[in-house]
């Protein structure tokens, strides 16, 4: 096996799985044929082998590559359109896509590069004409791009330099000259001079200058003036005399040392009487050059058949000089003659004195005679040909026959020397059996009829030529997808805009002719736009067709599709962006409506009880919320005025603290309004429940003295006890001699909230004889009977008021207990076993409590 395969490739002994060793490149090999050798363990192994093909697909890892093989750094400003300057090779070593080239000249200049006859070269002409006085040189930057995906290029800059050729004539400063001069100036010095320029350069620029003298009397004075040639300086050689001479006039004239003589305009001004004077100059030719012929030597072939009075045309003698200098008259001169051919010397004379001449020698041969021309099989030659035609197609084949015998009657087939270069780039003709072929693609878009001048010519000494013209029709097939280009294009637009609103124009082109070139174009899904052609063919208005909303969707990505109706229809997409832009079109929404917030009572003033959010489906300022609390000004909702706002977030501050005995709830409004201009706004009605807390302790009525704490201890726990539901206190045992002659009693009493609260009251109990006891009773009621008559009375009056509202209290606390949940309720029936001193009493039995010991006291004073 080939060692550069080992080095490339591996194979695993086991699985028999193939892999890449090496780095593959697929311009050293593009395919290996590996032969694979499976064998078994055998004491005498036997082998099988198997060819694996492995193609390598190329990819675009080369650039191309430019060279420029044959360059003409200088070009004359006077080259014609067409003229080639260089040619350029362009090489891509990769293959397919990845290895076909585009060329092209970087920047918008007067040259272009065309693709010649062979592969990858292109030639760089000249497309409009030059001026080096208006650029003397290009720095031509030729990009050289492949086809593959990633795209690969190169450039290479060249510099072509425009030289110049003498076509500006000398141009004067000034036209006329004015000049004032003293009388009785010094002879030989100059009295004042002219100027003149020239936009071209070197030679061409060199000026020369003199003095046009006549011969007239009144003239005498020039001969008196001379001009420095080179400066334009004029020297008189005599002192000038006003008396004798007021004013004069001349001509100066200034000759372009590559050109002809120039024309000038002068004037003269006479002093006392003051006279003007305008003269024309005209730059008068010298003989200065003589006649030259284009090439010194000159080759007739003319038939020995030849009628007197034959005329052949030769290139005429040129003489740099004009007018009379130039060429007068031609001498024809025989130097020798031959049997078989003539020696001539052809003189070309000026008509300058001394007479100067020029000369060229002819050479004469007489040849047997060829007195037929070929002829063309048919009068007219037309044929169609379908554009992209494969190159060597046949196009038409011409026959054209000679009279004549031997080489005189043989035909050679050629094109006629007056045809376009670009004919010879596309089409060929066979010399020996006059074969039209296809050289070159066709393309209908750039020209689609060819006349072609077909020259057939015998094989004489003294050829002689028939010329035929050929048309070839080009037949456009639809090769050419349309093309999409977006003139004018409003990325964004309002979603407010009205139906029939612009968006883009659009203009379609498609280079093809007939059906092929008519192109529609439409959009591949359906969207609130559609396609309106316009005045202008081919031209298309992007409008919309319906209303649009950025809430439901804020941007189209749009797919123009544009076909032609040719066979096969061919076409082209564009995808364009239109961003919906927004409009204030939306009001804030709340999220809830109404809102309901429950708050404990005593809250923390300054702290955030609640808050509340909306939203706005625009966007940006038209989307920015602000909130603020409606303030009405009635008295029920002076809460408000304790209530603020944050206007960027929606929370609202409690600036008091709320009491549930005081107020339970209250309700107000909250307005969200957007940035938008105009501004959209919208309210939302909040209802806030304040929730009781365990806040107040337990008040108890009766002993009015003893509320609050009570300092001291109860004298014995085991002589008195409190029934903790009524609050009746008695005695647990009788009293001894031994017991304290007074007792005091600290009563607490408690709620049930989570966080219990209490009050206290202190009783004293003071003992008595018995005897004692009803003494000071008898005693008081003695004194007293009168007003204890009055205190039964209003006693009586007090205890009916009091069981009344004991009876009122019970229905309304039974109505309470009913409208709390049974999680309320079920907080006061759990007790906690106390001592017969402390007690957890619910509010029924406080104020049971509060009516015994107020009914006890009652009856113990009575």
């Amino acid at each position: 096996m080939n060692q550069n395969i080992l080095n490339v490739f591996d194979i695993n002994s086991i699985t028999g799985e193939v892999t890449v060793k090496g780095v593959i490149d697929y311009e050293t090999n593009d395919e290996y044929e590996i032969e694979i050798q499976a064998s078994d363990k055998g004491l005498a192994p036997l082998t099988t082998e198997k060819s694996v093909i492995i193609k390598i697909v190329d990819v675009n890892d080369n650039a191309p590559e430019i060279e420029v093989t044959s360059f003409s750094r200088s070009i004359p400003e006077d080259s014609r359109p067409g003229t080639t300057v260089a040619l350029i090779s362009v090489k891509d070593v990769d293959s397919g896509l990845n290895g076909k080239v585009i060329c092209y000249v970087s920047d918008d200049v007067t040259f272009t590069l065309t693709a010649t006859l062979k592969d990858k070269m292109f030639s760089l002409t000249t497309k409009s004409p030059l001026d080096r006085e208006r650029r003397s040189q290009y720095d031509l930057t030729i990009i050289a791009k492949d086809s593959g995906t990633p795209q690969l290029s190169s450039e290479k800059t060249i510099n072509v330099v425009v030289s110049d050729v003498n076509d500006n004539k000398p141009e004067f400063s000034l036209s006329p000259y004015t000049f004032y001069v003293n009388e009785g100036n010094n002879p030989g010095a100059s009295v004042f001079s002219v100027t003149a320029s020239d936009c071209d350069e070197n030679d061409n620029a060199r000026i020369l200058y003199h003095v046009k003298r006549e011969s007239e009397d009144n003239n005498f004075i020039l001969s008196f003036l001379n001009i420095n040639s080179e400066t334009g300086d004029i020297v008189s050689l005599k002192s000038l005399d006003f008396e004798n001479l007021k004013t004069f006039q001349f001509q100066v004239i200034v000759l372009c040392t590559q050109s002809s003589s120039c024309v000038i305009n002068l004037k003269t001004v006479l002093e006392n009487p003051l006279e003007v004077h305008y003269v024309e100059v005209e730059v008068l030719d010298i003989n200065d050059h003589s006649p030259t012929f284009p090439e010194e030597d000159n080759t007739l072939e003319i038939s020995e058949s030849v009628l007197p009075g034959a005329r052949f045309q030769l290139k005429p003698a040129q003489d740099l000089d004009s007018g009379q200098f130039s060429v007068q008259q031609y001498k024809l001169t025989l130097d020798r003659e031959t049997a078989g051919s003539h020696s001539l010397t052809l003189t070309a004379l000026d008509g300058g004195k001394p007479q100067k001449a020029g000369n060229t020698r002819i050479q004469v041969k007489v040849l047997d005679i060829n007195d037929n021309a070929p002829t063309f099989s048919k009068d007219v030659y037309s044929v169609t040909l379908t554009e992209n035609a494969p190159i060597g197609t046949t196009v038409i084949q011409v026959n054209a026959t000679d009279l004549d015998e031997g080489p005189n009657g043989q035909v050679v087939y050629s094109f006629g020397k007056s045809i376009n270069k670009d004919i010879l780039n596309i089409f060929q003709i066979s010399p020996s059996t006059g074969l039209i072929m296809v050289k070159n693609l066709l393309d209908y878009e750039k020209t689609d009829e060819y006349e072609i001048e077909i020259q057939a010519s015998d094989r004489g000494l003294a050829p002689l030529t028939t010329e035929k013209s050929v048309i070839i029709k080009i037949v456009d097939i639809n090769d050419n997808a349309p093309e999409i280009k977006v003139t004018s294009f409003s990325s964004s637009i309002p979603e407010d805009s009205k139906p029939g609103t612009t968006v883009a124009l659009i203009n379609v082109n498609d280079l093809d002719s007939g059906l092929n070139g008519e192109v529609i174009c439409n959009f591949n899904t359906d969207v609130p736009f559609t396609l309106l052609p316009s005045l202008k063919d081919k031209m298309f208005s992007l409008v919309t067709k319906s209303p649009l909303d950025r809430e439901r969707e804020s941007q189209y990505d749009l797919t123009i599709i544009a076909k032609d109706s040719g066979t096969p229809q061919l076409s082209t997409e564009k995808t364009i962006n239109v961003v919906v832009s927004d409009v204030n079109d939306n009001k804030p929404e709340f999220s809830l409506s109404p809102y309901t917030f429950y708050v404990n009572e005593g809250n923390n003033p300054g702290a955030p009880v609640f808050s509340v959010t909306a939203s706005d489906r625009d966007e940006n300022d038209n989307a920015r919320i602000s909130y603020h609390v409606n303030r009405d000004s009635g008295d029920d909702n002076k809460l408000i005025s304790f209530l603020n706002m944050n206007s960027e977030t929606g929370t609202i501050v409690a600036l008091k603290s709320f009491d549930f005995e005081t107020v339970k709830t209250f309700q107000f409004q909250v307005v969200a309004t957007d940035s938008g201009t105009p501004s959209l706004s919208n309210n939302v009605t909040v209802n806030v429940f304040i929730l009781d807390q365990n806040d107040n302790a337990p008040v108890i009525l009766y002993p009015l003295s003893s509320n609050g704490s009570a300092e001291g201890e109860v004298t014995d726990h085991s002589l008195f006890g409190l029934d903790r539901y009524t609050g009746q206190i008695r005695t647990l045992r009788s009293f001894t001699e031994t017991d304290e002659a007074e007792h005091k009693l600290v009563i607490l009493v408690k709620d049930n909230g989570n966080v219990s609260l209490s009050a206290t009251a202190t009783v004293i109990v003071k003992l008595v004889e018995p005897k004692e006891a009803f003494a000071a009773s008898d005693v008081k009621s003695g004194v007293r009977e009168d007003e204890d008559n009055n205190v039964t009375f209003y006693l009586m009056i007090t205890l009916g008021s009091v069981s009344v509202l004991f009876l009122i209290s019970i229905i309304v606390l039974i109505a309470m207990q009913c409208s709390k949940s049974t999680d309320y309720t079920s907080k006061y029936l759990q007790e906690t076993n106390y001592d017969g001193t402390l007690i957890k009493m619910e509010p029924l039995r406080q104020l049971l409590f509060q009516l015994f010991l107020f009914c006890n006291l009652s009856r113990t004073q009575t």
